[in-house]
């Protein structure tokens, strides 16, 4: 591996690394020309390369601070991720997280939250938000939504209502009910920085990437500044 190239957010094979990068440049000559900018753009062609999907080439969009809330977010250290599902938390390279100081959060399948979302005829994904904010978790965390546009719904709330502040808001939930107008809604919001699949489209392996790409480029900038 050339010195200059990241160690901890790298594949750990050079066969691994070389196939990664390969992927990397055919995704930047079939993309052409693009609107994002600079420290946005690996951040798309991370999402394209999780599943050879170009729409997210224009679909992606970002609050204007977000690459740079993340990172800070994440060179800080000890900052919670919250997912909205395990999945995400189970996809997230634990050698990335560890190198962090980053820990995951999820609610989605505790007793309490199921019977809280029974009793007040809401979603498990509310529920579990609710306890993330009880908690104090959400306030300067990196939130990861891909299942659950009601989780979204839910976070912006939170926002708006009780004051939570999230460092960074993930926001991909997929799905055919109010899955586009969670994003919207996300998007709406000015003082808390969020990424966004606008549409349908979205799901827990982009969140997974887009968090991916960001530890990337945040351990490029750490060893730079070493």
């Amino acid at each position: 591996m050339n010195q200059n190239s990241n160690v901890v957010t790298e594949q750990l094979t050079a066969a691994g690394r070389a196939i990664e990068h390969d992927s990397f440049a055919i995704i930047d000559a079939e993309a052409g020309p693009h609107g994002y900018a600079e420290d946005q753009w690996p951040v798309v062609r991370r999402m394209i390369h999780a599943n050879a999907d170009f729409e997210f080439n224009g679909l992606t969009d970002f609050h204007p601070g977000a690459v740079e809330a993340g990172l800070a977010a994440i060179l800080k250290g000890g900052t919670p991720i919250v997912a909205d599902v395990e999945m995400i938390c189970v996809g997230l390279s634990a050698t990335r997280l560890k190198h962090f100081g980053l820990t995951t959060h999820q609610f989605i399948s505790d007793a309490d939250v199921i019977d809280a979302a029974k009793a007040e005829d809401t979603t498990r994904a509310v529920q579990a938000m609710r306890k993330a904010h009880r908690r104090g978790l959400l306030n300067g965390a990196i939130i990861g939504i891909g299942n659950a546009p009601t989780a979204l719904i839910e976070v912006v709330r939170l926002i708006k209502e009780e004051g939570a502040r999230p460092a960074l808001v993930v926001g991909m939930p997929v799905g055919f009910v109010s899955a586009a107008e969670s994003k919207d809604l996300m998007a709406e919001v000015k003082d808390v920085p969020w990424i966004v699949i606008r549409g349908r489209k979205g799901g827990s392996t982009l969140v997974v990437a887009a968090i991916h790409a960001l530890l990337g480029i945040a351990e490029a900038r750490q060893r730079n500044a070493a």
